[in-house]
């Protein structure tokens, strides 16, 4: 808020930021002489003024108004109003006068020296400007042949990777192929061995026709897992190989865009219709790369994919020994397991000949000790009535009254018989229980006989069987992938 009785233009003059330079200061200046007079009614009164308002008298005009020696205004207030508003001395205005004279003059100085040396500084820019837009053109035809030259590299190279991942997909085919041919045998042979499951008794032998069946499983399913794993070890190769063949393309992608670009910026003139300002775009730097690290960037690329491919090349080689390895091996296991079933059916027909014979021995043995029971039965028979007779004379001989009852030959005879006969008895019905425990045990036999006949004849039936389906095996051109 600016003073009562000042003007704008003293107190803008007042602040130290100023066009003009400050004035030296004198003993006593303008705002020292005249002091702000409030006038009455001023809503603005500060605080500490008096709250009384001054009294004001009507002063004739042309009659001077006199200052107190103090510098504080007459409560008087002067007949021309306009007189209150000067507020600067004489020497303030020729001082600001000399001021403003050698001001234009240093100004005119000045702008002497800034044309001719703007004349300069323009020669000399627009050589400087010529001379670094041929440079960045010579920059721009360099930059251009370093492209070209990755670009043939690169194409190169990715030709070379994409022969390379076509050859490997075929070695991948033919590993699946082939463990898809094992998977028939590798069935033959499980229902062989479910098969032969049913074999009964003491036909359920892990004989060499089993062992060798167990091995042929363990060879298919070996040789399934190898080929599987390295059709994964393929296919994750082929994955590298597509990462690296996606590098390339990429890589051989930015390539020809950016030769397209520093092409385009390579035929720009002056006079081109397509130059515009961009302004900042200087500031902005949004390079991600430097010479050094962008010729580094397509050469590791290609080294990657040349590391691609001797791996890939590694993996064919091992896919394709792989692949005589185990199509040998099957075979000669396979041969192996039909010679040895071969084997069992002889020995199973040699050992149901042998039972049948037996049982024949046993059949005709059975007869003879049916035979004997009977005769033995009718023995102890005859004998039961001898006994009778003896123990009857010896209870009749009890009867005898008082000293009558004696021991005499008679009676000692007659207990020797009945002793005799009873041993006699028993001596037959043990010989009798000995020949029903052998005619058990004989029909035990039979039986026997007739079921391990059985159960080789269901043997030798599930092992032809088994070798009937055996009768079809994969040629070896199938075994090594070839459809």
């Amino acid at each position: 808020m600016e003073f009562l009785g000042t003007t704008q233009l003293a107190s803008y003059c007042g602040r130290k930021s100023c066009l003009f330079p400050e004035l030296a200061p004198t003993g006593t200046t303008t705002r020292d002489t005249y002091q702000s007079y409030c006038l009455p009614d001023d809503r603005y009164l500060s605080s500490g003024r008096p709250g009384l308002l001054h009294k004001v008298a009507l002063v004739p005009a042309g009659s001077d108004t006199q200052f107190s020696p103090t510098g504080r205004p007459p409560t008087v207030l002067p007949a021309l109003r306009s007189s209150l508003h000067a507020r600067y001395s004489p020497r303030d205005w020729h001082h600001a006068n000399m001021v403003q004279l050698k001001g234009s003059e240093a100004s005119r100085h000045c702008a002497g020296r800034l044309n001719a040396d703007s004349m300069r500084l323009m020669q000399n820019k627009d050589q400087l400007t010529y001379q670094m837009q041929e440079d960045s053109r010579r920059n721009l035809g360099e930059r251009i042949s370093n492209i070209d030259f990755w670009r043939s590299e690169l194409i190169y190279e990715l030709e070379c990777l994409l022969k390379e991942t076509q050859a490997l997909e075929t070695a991948k085919r033919r590993l699946e192929c082939a463990a898809h041919e094992m998977q028939g045998p590798l069935k033959t042979a499980l229902e062989c061995l479910y098969h032969r499951e049913m074999r009964k008794g003491i036909d359920l032998v892990h004989d060499d026709v089993e062992k060798n069946l167990i091995k042929e499983v363990d060879a298919f399913k070996d040789c399934q897992e190898i080929l599987t794993k390295l059709a994964q070890k393929i296919n994750q190769q082929l994955g590298i190989n597509r990462d690296a063949q996606h590098a390339l393309e990429q890589d051989l992608s930015d390539k020809n865009t950016a030769c397209f670009i520093d092409e385009k910026c390579f035929n720009l003139r002056n006079t081109s219709n397509s130059i515009n300002f961009y302004h900042g775009v200087e500031k902005a730097d949004g390079t991600v790369s430097i010479p050094a690290t962008w010729a580094k960037f397509s050469e590791d690329n290609i080294r990657c994919s040349q590391h691609a491919r001797a791996n890939s090349a590694k993996l064919r080689e091992d896919a394709e020994g792989r692949l005589e390895s185990t199509s040998e091996e099957t075979w000669n296991q396979f041969i192996s397991t039909n010679l040895a079933f071969n084997n069992r059916l002889a020995e199973v027909a040699d050992a149901k000949n042998k039972l049948q014979a037996q049982l024949a021995k046993i059949l005709q043995e059975i007869f003879q000790t049916e035979d004997t029971i009977m005769l033995l039965e009718r023995s102890i028979k005859a004998k039961e009535y001898p006994l009778k007779v003896a123990q009857t004379r010896l209870e009749g001989r009890t009867k005898r009254p008082n000293i009558e009852l004696c021991c005499d030959a008679p009676q000692l005879q007659l207990v020797t018989e009945v002793h005799t006969i009873d041993d006699t008895l028993q001596t037959l019905k043990r010989r009798l229980q000995e020949a029903h425990d052998t005619l058990q045990m004989l029909i035990l036999n039979k039986s026997k006989l007739e079921h391990d006949i059985s159960v080789k004849a269901n043997s030798f039936f599930i092992d032809k069987k088994c070798m009937d389906m055996r009768k079809v095996f994969p040629s070896t051109p199938r075994l090594i992938g070839y459809a």
